[in-house]
């Protein structure tokens, strides 16, 4: 029989389970998971190279993107340059994008860069676009 609160030996009863440290250790996997969440996504590291350009606020388009290495991504799956010229304009018709963005790091080779560009030009799409990191004005340039 279980005990009372009120017992000598102060034992609660199982329907008297104290949850509040429960409850703070989800709370806080909660907010770990929240700000860890954005960090987390698997986005291609590319370091692109600066340029007076205006901001791309909402780029959309299918991104195609090249790392130092030269590897290719469409969005963010890795292919090789066969894969590449048979699936961008597949996946341009599956999406229907009028636009489509070309990311390339700045350490690739001028070559590699024109070679993906040229095959993204030949599709029938709008406008092609090429991501490049805005620039500091002539202020902020002064500031740093």
């Amino acid at each position: 029989m279980p005990r009372r609160r009120n017992s000598p030996g102060g034992l609660m009863t199982t329907a008297e389970i104290n949850v509040t440290s429960l409850v703070d250790v989800a709370f806080t996997l909660l907010v770990i998971f929240i700000i860890t969440a954005p960090i987390m996504q698997s986005n291609v590291e590319i370091n692109v190279p600066r340029a007076q350009a205006e901001p791309i606020s909402t780029p959309e388009g299918v991104i195609v993107s090249v790392d130092r290495d030269g590897k290719i991504f469409i969005g963010e799956a890795e292919t090789t340059w066969e894969e590449f010229e048979a699936a961008l304009p597949e996946i341009v018709r599956r999406e229907g994008s009028s636009s489509v963005y070309l990311r390339a790091d700045e350490g690739v080779p001028y070559g590699r860069v024109l070679q993906v560009l040229g095959t993204m030009k030949a599709l029938d799409v709008a406008s092609v676009g090429l991501v490049a990191e805005a620039e500091p004005s002539a202020a902020e340039r002064r500031r740093q």
